[in-house]
C-alpha cells in the first residue's frame, strides 16, 4: 500500500458555479481519456494518488489551487464524465452521504469489469479499511467527509479522501500497490505543512509492538480492564505523560459502550491488528483506549507523532503560501500540456487551461 500524499486546505464556502463545473467535466474527461489511451488504466490510477497530478489537475481544470473545494470538484467531475465512458475505469463514492454509496457502486462496477467475487469484496473491504485508518488508526482530529475510490478494469483502485478540522481540509491519497498490511507503515510521502500534537497514529513502526499487546489485551477478556477506567474525563496526553503509574492507576474514562465493543472483540477472538480494526463499530476510542492501556500495564508505547513528514503544496505564482517548485512540477506539466494539447475541447478553454500551465512554469 502506497499512501501518496496528505495536505491542508482552507474550508471555502459557496459551490462551484454551472458554467465552470460543466467545462470541467468535459476537459477532466478528455485529458483523462488521452492519458488512459496512451499509457493505460494502471498508469491513470497511479497518477491519481500522487497529491502533485491531482493537484496540477484539479488547477487546470479551473479550481482554486489553494481550496479544500478543489478536492470534492475535481472528483465530482471526473466521476461524472468518466462513468458514462467504457474506458477501463470507474469512480465510486464522493461527499458526505455519496460516500456511503462507494460499497454499491464497487460491487455494480465491479460486475461491469466481469471481476471475480473474491476480488469484489476485497475491493470494498479496501475502500472501507482505508477511510478506517484514516479515521481511527491516525487520530489527528480529521473526520472524513468525502471518500472517493477510483478502480480499473484489472482491479487496482486509488483513493482520494478528504477530512475536516477547525476550518482546514486534509487530503488523503492512496494507491493498491503489493498491499500487505493496512495497519503497518502503509504510507508513503505523507506531507503536509501543518502538523499536529499528540496525534495517534497505531500505523506507525513504533506503535507495532502496542498493535500486538492490543490484539493480546482483548483476547484475554476484557472483563479486567475495569479496574482501569474510572467515571471521569478522559486525561489529556500531557496528564497522562506526567503521572507516576502504578497497576492500578485508572487514567481511561468508563464508556459503557467502549467496553462493549472490547467484549465483542474478545467474542471474536482476532488472530492480528488488522482483524481487530477492522471489526464493526471498533473506533477512535476503543483504539486509543487500548493503546493507553498497552502503555500503562506493559511499557509498550504507540507513536503519537503526526505521520505528516514535509508539505507538497505546489503554491501560486504570487508566492502563496510559497513560490512554486518547478523540479517537483516538470513531470506533470509535461504530461498535462500534452493532454491538452490533444484534447477535443473548444480552443477557447484549451487556451485558457495552457495559460494557466504556463503560468506555473514562470515561477
Amino acid at each position: 500500500m502506497i499512501k501518496a500524499g496528505i495536505t491542508n486546505l482552507p474550508l471555502h464556502h459557496g459551490k462551484c458555479p454551472a458554467w465552470l463545473f460543466i467545462r470541467m467535466k468535459k476537459l477532466g474527461r478528455v485529458i483523462s481519456e488521452i492519458i488512459i489511451n496512451e499509457y493505460g488504466t494502471e498508469e491513470y490510477i497511479r497518477r491519481l494518488s500522487n497529491p502533485y497530478f491531482f493537484q496540477a489537475l484539479g488547477c487546470i481544470l479551473g479550481f482554486d489551487f489553494h481550496s479544500s473545494g478543489l478536492t470534492v470538484t475535481t472528483c465530482g467531475a471526473l466521476k461524472e464524465s468518466l462513468n458514462k465512458l467504457n474506458i477501463g475505469v470507474k469512480i465510486a463514492g464522493g461527499k458526505g452521504g455519496t460516500s456511503r454509496k462507494a460499497p454499491e457502486e464497487i460491487e455494480k462496477f465491479g460486475d461491469d469489469f466481469n471481476l471475480s467475487t473474491d476480488k469484489i469484496n476485497r475491493l470494498i473491504y479496501s475502500s472501507k479499511m482505508s477511510a478506517k485508518v484514516d479515521n481511527t488508526l491516525i487520530q489527528d482530529n480529521y473526520q472524513l467527509y468525502h471518500h472517493c475510490f477510483v478502480l480499473s478494469e484489472k482491479g487496482s483502485w486509488s483513493v482520494i479522501q478528504q477530512g475536516m478540522f477547525d476550518r482546514y481540509a486534509r487530503r488523503y491519497h492512496w494507491l493498491s500497490n503489493n498491499v500487505k498490511s493496512f495497519v503497518n507503515e502503509p504510507h508513503d510521502a505523507i506531507c503536509c505543512d501543518k502538523k499536529g500534537k499528540d496525534v495517534l497514529n497505531m500505523t506507525a513502526k513504533e506503535s507495532s509492538e502496542a498493535r500486538k499487546v492490543s490484539v493480546d489485551i482483548v483476547n484475554d477478556n476484557p472483563k479486567h480492564l475495569k479496574k482501569y477506567f474510572k467515571p471521569a474525563e478522559q486525561r489529556t496526553l500531557n496528564n497522562f505523560e506526567s503521572l507516576s503509574f502504578g497497576p492500578r492507576h485508572s487514567i481511561i474514562n468508563q464508556n459503557k459502550i467502549c467496553m462493549e465493543m472490547l467484549q465483542k472483540a474478545y467474542e471474536i477472538q482476532p488472530s492480528k491488528y488488522e482483524e481487530l480494526v477492522a471489526i464493526k463499530g471498533v473506533g477512535p476510542k476503543t483504539v486509543r483506549s487500548l493503546a493507553l492501556i498497552s502503555d500503562l500495564v506493559y511499557g509498550k508505547r504507540a507513536s503519537w507523532k503526526d505521520p505528516v513528514k514535509y508539505s507538497f503544496a505546489h503554491g501560486g505564482k504570487d508566492g502563496y503560501p510559497y513560490r512554486i517548485n518547478k523540479k517537483h512540477y516538470d513531470k506533470t506539466i509535461d504530461v498535462l500540456r500534452g493532454a491538452i494539447n490533444n484534447a477535443k475541447v473548444d480552443d477557447k478553454d484549451k487556451l485558457h487551461a495552457i495559460r494557466r500551465l504556463n503560468d506555473y512554469l514562470k515561477y
